[in-house]
């Protein structure tokens, strides 16, 4: 099943919010780990986004799931880039 990075974009002025609605964004990030279907996230250190590696379908169907994410769900997430990716070596590499 194809590998998907998912790239969000954050602004300054939805930090607030994001900083209140973490735990029911992580709760639904770590249901999607549990599934197998989120290999890996995490914030990027200067607060502009964060990266979410996802194992799934098709960027479609990809896309359809981010729409549940409760920071989508709220407007807190500026851009969303998702790309397929074919990791040759390492942890990710079949």
């Amino acid at each position: 099943m194809p590998i998907f990075a998912v790239h969000y974009t954050y602004t300054d002025a939805t930090a607030a919010d994001r900083a209140t609605n973490r735990p029911e964004h992580r709760a639904w990030l770590n249901a999607l780990v549990d599934a197998g279907t989120v290999l890996s996230s995490g914030p990027y250190p200067d607060g502009s986004g964060a990266l979410l590696l996802f194992r799934h379908e098709d960027a479609s169907s990809l896309t359809e799931l981010l729409s549940n994410d409760p920071f989508a769900r709220l407007g807190l997430i500026e851009a969303v880039r998702v790309v397929e990716w074919l990791p040759v070596m390492g942890a990710f590499a079949e």
